[in-house]
């Protein structure tokens, strides 16, 4: 398995000079590292090379590393029923540099790179609608960035009393303090509610 993805990596890197940076095998998986400014041209050539032929877009996602300079891997999972196997590909930006979408190339990523985009800031130039996707009206900042504060921010919700739409600050349901990181599965020190009623149960 190894020896193959092995020479689909070098293929990808033989056909992309100066778009592929590089390929890495571990675990089963082939990830291909790549110039983010050539991400079009990269996936162009996983869908249309014969020797490739990934036309299935699994995922589009980031990572975020704030201790580095380029602190975001945007993260691009491909498929190819045809050879029955996957790629990962990963370019590196800052939070400044945008990314060119990939909608068309993969109309399937639309949805993605607005996930992206709202989750990590991520901007990807050329999309056709990028606005948020999960977040609120009028949210600020990016929920998946490591930086992003858990308190101070607002939410949207319905309130029946009203019958409108409001906002109130965001609140933990339960402070981290107080969690109980202990598994039912495994026992607790303490007796769960019911739990008392199934001591007199013959199995």
């Amino acid at each position: 398995m190894d020896e193959t993805l092995n020479e689909l990596g070098e293929t990808i890197a033989a056909g992309l000079p100066g778009a592929v940076t590089g390929y890495d095998v571990k675990f089963g998986e082939l990830t291909v590292f790549g110039d983010a400014a050539q991400i079009v041209r990269i996936v162009k050539f996983l869908r249309d090379d014969p020797s490739c032929q990934f036309w299935c877009i699994i995922d589009v996602t980031a990572v975020d590393w704030p201790g580095r300079q380029k602190r975001f891997d945007v993260v691009y999972h491909l498929l190819s029923p045809k050879q029955n196997q996957r790629v990962r590909v990963k370019v590196q930006i800052d939070e400044i540099t945008p990314v060119p979408s990939i909608v068309d190339v993969f109309p399937g990523a639309n949805w993605f790179e607005r996930e992206a985009y709202d989750l990590y800031g991520v901007f990807f130039t050329g999309h056709p609608d990028l606005r948020r996707l999960l977040t609120d009206y009028g949210f600020e900042g990016h929920p998946l960035r490591k930086d992003f504060p858990l308190t101070g921010y607002v939410e949207v919700y319905y309130d029946d009393e009203q019958k409108r739409v409001a906002s109130r600050p965001v609140r933990l349901a339960q402070e981290f303090r107080n969690f109980d990181f202990l598994s039912p599965w495994e026992g607790t020190d303490y007796v769960l509610p019911g739990d008392e009623k199934s001591s007199d149960k013959k199995y």
